[in-house]
């Protein structure tokens, strides 16, 4: 396992150092720069200032939201904080995975690095030795409205940290209480404001945004080594994807992609394609669709990467200047649009392969392959149908995905007595896109499995089968040491679950680009 460090507080970080960290493959580091270590103490400092000069600080000497004009006692500021962490543990719906609870730490770590929420340098150390030791709170996932940020699944970090939470632990579920204790560690004591700025900020959109752009970048390329399998079994025009003919709409995405498919391809000679001009558009245009995808990437890095590595809790405090300021920056419409964005591309990647799934089962239009693709002889031929269920899945599959692309992110509901009366919806675009992606993710494993036993019977028909690229012929090979042909028909759910499992999580074809 890779253990370096990600660095906080010594710059920027990327999608890909929240993304190690989820899968534990590096630890959290503070930077040990001792101007980074001033800047943080120097904004708790300032709050302690103001509180001993009477100041009125939002979320500190008064309530939250429409409470704002309440004001709280000085004897009982050091409970509002506790206070605030309890009224939102009113979560609902299944608890966020490890990975994701373990990118949530890593986002709102990140946030609060950036020196201007006034914590002190012990949370910061907390939040480390959470994500570190893998000591990970239970999140509901549903009760976000986007706006004021996630505070209802944040407040679990934050009663984790005083012990008044649940967590993973080392193979168990206990308190958190029980969890610091076994490393010799108290409850954490949480200061004015520090509940408000865990809470009040967009780290569940942001994480989850940025497991999901992982996800949706990989599954381009899978998608686009599938579309080459799936246009040789189909004995498809391999013209479709020449260099010149890119040239001419010169999308980077959508050339990278049509470089992709050529080298899969290999050489195929110009006579095979001469009889056929024009294939359908699910292979013919498959590089402009997945391309699509693919252009979109690099500007849906820039929008998560910035809400990333910003301060997105209110209010916002400038020690250096000294001052106080009260804006919205909890709103996560980019994190929203981003989402609903990524999960219509995705979704258009699930609605492609079940349409070149549908061309491979259809002895009208697969040029010469078997009905469902069976392998069966001609004497058990009537008896065996192959992928013909397969294929039904990937269309309830790719319905299901399609259904969830309505943009989240124009449901605003008023609420929280008409103070949050716009809000963002961030989160349930970005769970939107989980389930989007969950689904392509079944369709890419099924159009995979049928591709390459289509690409196999393709081979047996022709008398001298072109050869496709070396990586291609590695895969194929790779795939039939734990997928025998389907000759004769078999339940398939067993093998789909283990493809989905390796394709998904084990990210079994990462070297084919």
């Amino acid at each position: 396992m890779n253990q370096k460090n990600v660095c906080f507080g010594a710059g920027a970080l990327r999608i890909e150092d929240i993304v190690r960290l989820s899968r534990r493959e590096a630890k959290a580091h503070l930077s040990p720069d001792p101007l980074f270590r001033e800047r943080i103490q120097a904004g708790a400092d300032f709050l302690d200032k103001l509180l001993l000069e009477d100041g009125v600080i939002y979320g500190v000497t008064t309530g939250y939201g429409d409470s704002c004009t309440v004001a709280v006692p000085a004897g009982l500021v050091d409970e509002l904080p506790l206070h605030l962490t309890r009224f939102h543990g009113c979560g609902l719906g299944e608890h966020f995975d490890k990975p994701t609870v373990r990118a949530i730490l890593a986002v709102r770590l990140c946030s609060l690095a950036q020196g201007y929420s006034g914590v002190s340098w012990e949370l910061l150390e907390r939040l480390t030795l959470m994500l570190n030791e893998d000591i990970l709170p239970l999140i509901p996932e549903e009760g976000s409205v986007g706006a004021s940020g996630d505070l209802t699944p944040l407040s679990y970090i934050a009663s984790a940290l005083v012990g008044e939470n649940r967590v993973h632990f080392r193979g168990q579920i206990i308190s958190s209480q029980e969890a610091f204790n076994r490393l010799g560690f108290q409850p954490y004591h949480l200061r004015p404001k520090e509940a408000l700025a865990l809470m009040n900020g967009t780290a569940v959109m942001t994480a989850v945004a940025c497991l999901n752009f992982d996800k949706a970048d990989y599954f381009s390329r899978l998608s686009s080594r599938i579309t080459s399998l799936a246009c040789y079994a189909l004995g498809g025009n391999a013209q479709h994807f020449d260099e010149h003919l890119f040239q001419v709409k010169p999308h980077a995405g959508q050339q990278q992609v049509a470089q992709w498919i050529r080298h899969d391809l290999g050489e195929i000679p110009a006579e095979r394609n001469s009889a056929r001009l024009q294939d359908r558009y699910s292979i013919r245009c498959a590089p402009h669709i997945v391309g699509a995808l693919k252009d979109a990437l690099p500007w849906l890095r820039e929008t998560i990467e910035n809400e990333l590595n910003s301060a997105n809790d209110n209010p916002i405090i400038d020690a250096e200047r000294e001052q106080v300021l009260h804006g919205g920056h909890f709103y996560g419409g980019h994190i929203a649009m981003a989402m609903d964005t990524l999960k219509t591309q995705v979704a258009n990647l699930a609605d492609l392969h079940d349409r070149q799934m549908a061309l491979l089962m259809d002895q009208k239009v697969n040029n010469g392959l078997p009905a469902n693709l069976s392998g069966a002889d001609s004497s058990r031929a009537s008896v065996n149908h192959g992928f013909k269920a397969v294929q039904i899945g990937c269309s309830a599959w790719t319905a299901e995905a399609l259904k969830l692309t309505m943009p989240a992110s124009v449901f605003s509901r008023s609420t929280e007595c008409h103070n949050q009366d716009k809000v963002s919806m961030g989160t349930i675009a970005a769970r939107d896109c989980v389930r989007v992606l969950e689904l392509t993710a079944q369709v890419v494993t099924a159009t995979l499995l049928a591709s390459c036993q289509g690409g196999r019977l393709r081979q047996k028909m022709e008398s001298a089968p072109e050869s496709l690229s070396i990586d291609v012929e590695n895969m194929l090979n790779d795939i039939e040491k734990e997928f025998a042909p389907v000759n004769e028909d078999r339940a398939l759910e067993g093998e789909l679950r283990f493809w989905l499992e390796q394709l998904t999580e084990k990210r079994w074809c990462l070297y084919t680009y």
